[in-house]
């Protein structure tokens, strides 16, 4: 499970090096293949190959007549590339997946459960400002009850 914050930077060739702390456990989990694709949020999402093909096989089996299914195909597939660790613990974003969620030189990483979401440092501080009350609807009616 991948939880926590990471600040990191983006290399000049647009490589990440992926915290230490969860390195190890994508390497034994998954042999540090991975896969980036863009989320509607204008970040990126990073899953251990293994979880993307689940996600992958999901979404394909959904009928894609209805246009809001073929939009998410189309988003979570047609952006989707897969990326080893490389020796030095760093990975490569393509440069379409990095204009896609603005990434510049200062990155935040999110560890997300079962994947990670990679964030443009200013819009994620934009957005953790903005969450703070959860916007106007309050809470959704499946978190009804729930308790930390």
């Amino acid at each position: 499970m991948f939880r926590g914050i990471a600040q990191l930077n983006l290399d000049s060739k647009g490589r990440l090096a992926v915290p230490s702390r969860h390195r190890d456990t994508l390497l034994e989990r998954c042999g540090g293949h991975l896969v980036i694709t863009a989320d509607a949020d204008h970040c990126l999402l990073v899953y251990p190959l293994p979880d993307w093909e689940l996600i992958q096989q999901k979404l394909e089996s959904l009928s894609n007549l209805d246009p809001r299914v073929r939009e998410l195909q189309r988003r979570l597939i047609g952006f989707a590339v897969d990326v080893d660790i490389d020796g030095a613990g760093r990975i490569l974003i393509s440069p379409e997946l990095r204009a896609f969620a603005q990434l510049e030189k200062n990155v935040v990483l999110v560890g997300q459960g079962r994947k990670f979401e990679l964030w443009n440092q200013e819009r994620w501080e934009q957005l953790i400002e903005q969450a703070g009350g959860l916007g106007a609807g309050g809470l959704p009616p499946e978190l009804e009850g729930f308790s930390l």
